[in-house]
């Protein structure tokens, strides 16, 4: 006798919804867009502790300054990419209602002749108010984005900014911060680099310069010299003479305490493609620390590889390949000026300085006061 059929049996199980994600308050939201040479990017974040939370972003390479080099101007084509982004960026912000925002554009748009003319054209197709601001705010901006990585052991430290058209270098001197205190000295930096009248100690920032060049102004001054090794060449030498002017410590560069961090494309994929990764994780690299050897190392790779082969490595990515060895001479040079075992990786830059700023400002981050 065939065993009875359970009641039910065989009837799909009733399904378990899982309740959708809370959205954010739009009160505890702020944004931040970084509009470079070459990329347009964005966060939107809230405050979480001491740290930022991410909810929302978007990067594109957009090629801004593609011809400024030659003609001055911001072509039309460079515009019309740049606006088509800046409108799904539009979009985010309205969807998740931010209301506090710092939306900024750096080196293509302070060396362009028409550049307050594309201002009033996003303004005027977007709604987005594009703010260029100096490179003495840049630079400030992208030192308290490093602020979590400064190590409390750190003297001396050079903050390495490597953009689209310009390289930002800020050296700061932490001797009198207690070793505890030093990160939040750099964040302190909000303010600005002349200090104000905080009772804490402050990070004395010794020197800083804004090199006008970046990862493609420097490509496109060189794009007529078809040797790659040569091409290379030049662009470090080059670069290295843009650096005349800024000689802290020259005559003695510090060792012991001495950290470099390095925010840029460049400086995130030469870290990828020393720890090997086909697919790039930024909590492999936000942070890795590496020695000028490791990294002279992955550079003579790139070299040995030439253009074809960087173009088709997928260390690199298709985003990248044309501007790595340009980014790598800006490289190579800081490491013959200032040799290091202690070169730290930064997988953040403006868009997270702003952050930092605006939620400094209104003292919503915890573990301060900043």
């Amino acid at each position: 006798m065939a065993p009875k059929r359970p009641e039910g049996a065989g009837a799909f199980p009733k399904p378990v919804e899982s309740p959708a994600p809370k959205p954010p308050d739009p009160s505890t939201l702020y944004a931040a867009l970084d509009l470079g040479t070459n990329s347009c990017r964005m966060l939107i974040a809230q405050p979480k502790g001491s740290h930022i939370h991410v909810v929302d972003s978007f990067s594109k390479s957009v090629q801004l300054g593609s011809g400024l080099e030659t003609t001055g101007r911001l072509s039309r084509g460079s515009m019309r990419r740049t606006i088509q982004a800046l409108r799904i960026c539009q979009q985010k912000l309205k969807r998740h209602k931010v209301k506090r925002m710092r939306l900024v554009a750096t080196e293509a748009c302070r060396r362009a002749k028409n550049s307050r003319d594309f201002i009033r054209q996003v303004r005027r197709e977007t709604g987005l108010q594009l703010e260029i601001i100096p490179t003495e705010e840049e630079a400030r901006l992208a030192v308290i984005s490093c602020a979590p990585l400064v190590s409390t052991k750190t003297q001396q430290l050079l903050v390495v900014d490597i953009g689209g058209g310009s390289t930002e270098l800020v050296w700061i001197d932490l001797t009198s911060v207690p070793s505890r205190d030093r990160p939040k000295a750099i964040m302190r930096l909000h303010s600005g680099f002349r200090g104000d009248d905080s009772p804490f100690p402050g990070a004395k920032v010794v020197d800083w310069i804004s090199v006008p060049l970046g990862v493609a102004t420097l490509r496109d001054q060189f794009r007529d010299v078809e040797d790659d090794a040569a091409r290379f060449a030049l662009m470090s030498w080059f670069f290295e003479e843009n650096l005349a002017e800024f000689a802290p410590y020259k005559d003695a560069p510090p060792s012991e305490g001495f950290q470099i961090v390095g925010t840029s494309g460049t400086v995130t994929t030469v870290a990828a493609s020393h720890l090997g990764l086909r697919r790039y994780d930024r909590t492999k690299v936000d942070g890795l620390r590496m020695t000028s050897d490791q990294i002279d190392k992955v550079i003579r790779g790139y070299l040995e590889l030439g253009p074809k082969g960087r173009k088709d490595d997928p260390r690199i990515g298709q985003d990248r390949h044309a501007l790595i060895m340009s980014g790598s001479a800006i490289l190579q040079a800081l490491l013959r000026c200032w040799p290091t075992t202690r070169l730290s990786v930064a997988d953040r830059g403006l868009r997270e300085g702003l952050l930092y700023a605006q939620m400094s400002a209104d003292g919503v981050l915890e573990d301060g006061p900043y």
